[in-house]
């Protein structure tokens, strides 16, 4: 499998990167966390949809930009490497089903791990446990698959309402900037959406590439001994450990959009958690005592990392949904249903 990028994306993914240097500089990030209540800036949303990020996958005769998941899933790397707040997954998984979810109109959310971000700002909550449901067709093996291109709507993919929500209460989020609130009820009930999964996933790849790079930069620039920290061999193998867990979650992420396949898409996202969450933890250390303020944007990627790997499938469903699809493929009898198996 050859994970080359093209030049169409290349330079899909350059121009989405220079498109959020613009929209979010470090210091709008900063002022954001500094500033209360985090806001939904409607200018930056609007921006993203005249782009085309939440229209990409649908088809051009639908007003859509009609590319695939693998295109999704680059745009999305670039969306967590800036760390752009909002609903991003639930809106773009939206579009084509909710009126003004592919424009920027209409910002939509949905409740995910017993957790909704963004709710007093969204216009929608889509799905949720108590909203209809329209489960993907049985795959081999009894597992359910995502559909054409590795992303579909999902089991969580009926119409527009509020039932996931109903109930929620407003918690004080580890990340100053994505509002959470928690609604009743089993935080793993029912299936995950492999769709959502993989695009979180590419996110969290975003940031455990971005912090690897603030990392090698700061331990070049950083002198101690009248030597850059970076020559230190015990810093030269952090910054190792961060670029090898960094490649590993890329080649997982781009694999499962390719592929599409629900274990894949388990493995990405557990492999994308580890790169994101171990990685800004390495880039703390780096930064010494400077890592431990608000000047080093590495505090926002962890944090945001860490809300992030709580979205489904967490960290032991994901190992659970690999390790059946292992034993499968090797022939081995995976016994009875496992309660609240994910696929």
């Amino acid at each position: 499998m050859r994970f080359r990028l093209t030049d169409d994306q290349r330079a899909l993914k350059s121009a989405t990167r220079e498109l959020l240097d613009r929209l979010r500089p470090p210091k709008a990030l900063r002022a954001d966390a500094s500033g209360g209540a985090p806001r939904l800036d409607r200018v930056m949303w609007a921006a993203l949809a005249e782009a085309g990020v939440f229209a990409l996958r649908l088809p051009e005769d639908a007003g859509g930009v009609g590319l695939g998941a693998p295109e999704a899933v680059l745009v999305f790397e670039e969306l967590g490497r800036a760390l752009a707040p909002g609903p991003l997954v639930a809106t773009h998984l939206a579009a084509g089903r909710v009126p003004g979810a592919a424009t920027g109109e209409t910002v939509v959310t949905r409740a995910d791990g017993g957790l909704v971000a963004w709710l007093d700002e969204a216009d929608v909550v889509d799905g949720g446990p108590a909203g209809p449901a329209e489960s993907p067709a049985p795959g081999p093996g009894g597992r359910t698959a995502p559909g054409a291109g590795g992303l579909s709507g999902g089991p969580w993919g009926g119409p527009a309402s509020g039932p996931g929500a109903q109930g929620a209460v407003p918690l004080r989020s580890v990340d100053p900037l994505t509002p959470l609130h928690r609604v009743p009820g089993p935080a793993a009930d029912g299936p995950w959406d492999p769709a959502a999964a993989l695009l979180t996933a590419a996110e969290q790849l975003g940031t455990a590439g971005r912090v690897t790079e603030l990392a090698v930069r700061y331990a070049r620039e950083r002198e101690q001994f009248g030597r850059p920290v970076g020559s230190f061999q015990a810093v030269k193998h952090l910054c190792a450990g961060m670029l090898v867990r960094t490649e590993l979650a890329r080649a997982a992420v781009y694999a499962a959009a390719v592929t599409g396949d629900p274990a894949e898409t388990a493995g990405a996202k557990l492999l994308a958690d580890e790169a994101a969450v171990a990685n800004a933890r390495d880039c703390v250390q780096i930064h010494g005592g400077m890592g431990f303020t608000w000047e080093a944007d590495v505090h926002l990627h962890l944090k945001r990392a860490w809300v992030r790997a709580r979205s489904r499938p967490t960290a032991d469903e994901a190992a659970e949904t690999a390790a059946l699809a292992l034993a499968e493929s090797a022939g081995e009898s995976t016994g009875p249903p496992v309660p609240n198996q994910a696929l």
